[in-house]
């Protein structure tokens, strides 16, 4: 008993070990003084600077606009990605008249879109908006259309001597077939998000976290800006963890999401086997 407690707190301390290594070798750099110093605050400012714009209420403020910033083009990018890639992954006459396309799109970076899309929208929230929705519309889109098209075409074969067939069948077989490989596609494309969300509010914006950063830099309050740094690290990471919990959740079903067996390392799936001495009759 005393063996898995051990192993339970060594398992939830481990990913904490690196970040705070990096904490302290940061505490000892800027302790040694000089221009070094000056460039790069000590944790200790920086949480001194946390807790300051948190009692006077503005990082609280910007972090809610870059939050709503991000959510709303995730919505939005994310179902058109999601509804276009089922359309695709079902219908072969959809697929040949908009992958080739969506293709072509999805090889031009969409923040070199920037310029463009400013002109079009301005520098208000609807550029913002299409700036994320684009950024996260692609590796949803393929993952949706990959997770579709990689369904064992026996599953939907017994699904069909089952009697299911349209809605049903989505439903039953194909959607929950492509879920994980759907998730996929959220993961990686709520990185995604931050990432375009920061450039976009760097370049046009009156409030956020970005805004927040390039103002600070007008002014050299470098501690402002490494705060900003790490808040969108941390949103980052509170995004990515909230997706492993809707995988665990969406896909219990799925052996592989389970809690199996490990053992040298890997995922060992307890399968029941009939017993050897037993014989056909």
């Amino acid at each position: 008993m005393d063996d898995k407690k051990e192993k339970r707190w060594f398992n939830a301390v481990l990913p904490f070990l690196i970040p705070v290594l990096v904490l302290i070798l940061w505490q000892l750099v800027s302790m040694g003084g000089g221009a070094k110093a000056s460039l790069m605050p000590s944790p200790v400012k920086v949480l001194q600077t946390f807790v300051g714009m948190v009692e006077s209420g503005e990082l609280l403020r910007h972090a809610l606009i870059s939050t709503n910033r991000a959510l709303s083009g995730f919505l939005v990018g994310g179902m058109i990605g999601l509804v276009l890639g089922l359309i695709n992954g079902l219908w072969s006459l959809a697929e040949r008249l908009t992958d080739s396309s969506v293709q072509m799109l999805r090889n031009i970076p969409h923040l070199a879109l920037i310029p463009l899309i400013l002109l079009w929208f301005g520098i208000g929230e609807e550029s913002k908006l299409v700036m994320v929705s684009l950024g996260v519309f692609f590796p949803i889109y393929l993952n949706t259309f990959h997770g579709i098209r990689s369904i064992d075409p026996g599953l939907i074969e017994m699904g069909r001597v089952y009697g299911l067939k349209g809605f049903a069948l989505y439903r039953n077989v194909l959607f929950p077939g492509a879920l994980a490989s759907i998730l996929v596609g959220v993961r990686y494309s709520l990185g995604i998000m931050w990432l375009t969300l920061i450039v976009a509010e760097t370049v046009s914006a009156k409030s956020g976290i970005g805004y927040m950063a390039m103002n600070a830099r007008e002014f050299l309050q470098m501690d402002v800006i490494v705060l900003s740094i790490l808040i969108y690290a941390l949103l980052g990471k509170l995004s990515d963890s909230l997706a492993k919990v809707a995988e665990r959740q969406f896909l219990k079903w799925h052996p592989n999401y389970n809690k199996p067996a490990r053992k040298g390392g890997l995922r060992l799936v307890r399968k029941s086997y009939p017993a050897a001495n037993s014989t056909a009759s």
